[in-house]
């Protein structure tokens, strides 16, 4: 096998392949998000992802389960509790989130909202679960006209400030939410405080891309400190740089959107650098999956698809290509939150070994026990590498 010398890791957004076995726990018995996709539109046509080997991991409307693959194939289940963003993008680099990120099914209680009152000096808006594009009709005007902040949440451990870019600059909605992070701390420690500025424009309220979010920072060292301690580059592509808190990371690019995310991590495999190259691609979870768009969602599918002859010509001989996914976010549920289902497993490299599957991994961990042996980095005891098996 070619010694690999970069990584790119793609991970597709919510983009799940059915229910794991304890989703009945979070309401996610019937969720899957690609199968149920493909079987609502009579059939998905994603002939890329096909020749990868998406086919042979699970049965997918339209999508062959006869070809002989050009890539290595699996599913990936997840040992952390929660099905967020968060939770999903740590334990591919090494870290497991044993107990759940807070929840506010009912709003954030009244001592976390005076204090952050006090610390803003106005008083906010809404402060409930919701849908981010509903609220933002529902109470938009009103913030408007009295330049309160919308603050809301939702199934998942985020806390949400919505505010018009003409009303509060977004520099200044940016510097609210650090305000909130540094209040949401221990019990109250939400995975993500988000910023999320909206225009009016032709009397509709639209969501600009100029989003943020605030996590937390991870707990202990990841993969992708460990590659940076090393001397390997390691580009956040999208918003892995606020996921993992702007940490183990040599450069980051944000994006607009999917199309926006793909164009540069194209442009960054075609430079000279050793190390990651990871890619989150959100348009999937945020444009469709949390708003019941099954068409929307089947579209993105397609346009990354029809990238993928793009992405894999500009591999090296010493590349290796990860796509995958951090949790569901299943369109045609009732729910508009995310679902705990596996995720895909794909794997390509110009270097590797005869196409074969790699079964059922028992944690998102394995992607980056992977990395971590073929980078050579120092071992975080977490997940079990499948490198030897691509040989």
């Amino acid at each position: 096998m070619i010694p690999i010398q970069r990584v790119i890791l793609i991970v597709l957004d919510s983009v799940g392949i059915g229910a794991m076995p304890d989703a009945h726990l979070y309401g996610d018995e019937y969720s899957n998000t690609l199968g149920n996709v493909a079987d609502a539109l009579g059939g998905l046509q994603l002939p890329h992802l096909e020749n990868l080997g998406l086919g042979k991991i699970v049965p997918i409307k339209g999508i062959s389960s006869s070809i002989t693959p050009s890539g290595f194939y699996g599913k990936m289940s997840e040992v952390s509790r929660g099905k967020d963003t968060t939770c999903g993008h740590w334990e591919m680099m090494g870290i497991i989130t044993p107990k759940p990120f807070p929840i506010y099914p009912n709003g954030f209680p009244k001592e976390i909202i005076d204090i952050f009152v006090e610390k803003i000096g106005r008083p906010i808006l809404g402060n409930k679960s919701a849908s981010g594009t509903e609220i933002i009709r529902e109470l938009g005007r009103e913030h408007i006209r009295t330049g309160f902040p919308i603050v809301y949440t939702s199934a998942d451990s985020v806390f949400q400030i919505a505010a018009s870019e003409d009303v509060i600059p977004v520099p200044d909605l940016y510097h609210i939410c650090e305000i909130a992070r540094k209040i949401l701390t221990g019990e109250h420690a939400v995975g993500r405080v988000i910023a999320r500025p909206f225009v009016l424009q032709s009397g509709q309220f639209i969501r600009t891309d100029r989003r943020k979010d605030f996590s937390l920072a991870p707990p202990s060292s990841t993969v992708l400190d460990h590659a940076l301690q090393d001397g390997f580059g390691v580009i956040g592509v999208g918003k892995i740089g606020d996921i993992f808190a702007h940490r183990g990371l040599s450069e980051e690019i944000h994006t607009q959107d999917n199309q926006d995310g793909i164009i540069q991590t194209i442009k960054c495999m075609k430079r000279n650098f050793k190390g990651i190259l990871f890619t989150n691609l959100v348009d999937f979870d945020m444009k469709y999956g949390h708003r019941n768009d099954v068409k929307g969602y089947a579209d993105a599918l397609k346009t990354f698809d029809t990238s993928i002859p793009q992405i894999v010509e500009a591999l090296n001989e010493s590349d290796i290509l990860f796509i995958t996914a951090d949790h569901g976010c299943d369109p045609t549920t009732p729910s508009t939150d995310h679902s705990r289902e596996y995720v895909p497993l794909l794997v390509y490299g110009k270097g590797l070994g005869y196409p074969k599957s790699l079964g059922i991994r028992q944690s998102f961990a394995d992607v980056g026990a992977t990395i971590t042996e073929i980078l050579g980095l120092k071992n975080l005891g977490c997940g079990q590498s499948f490198y030897k098996d691509m040989a």
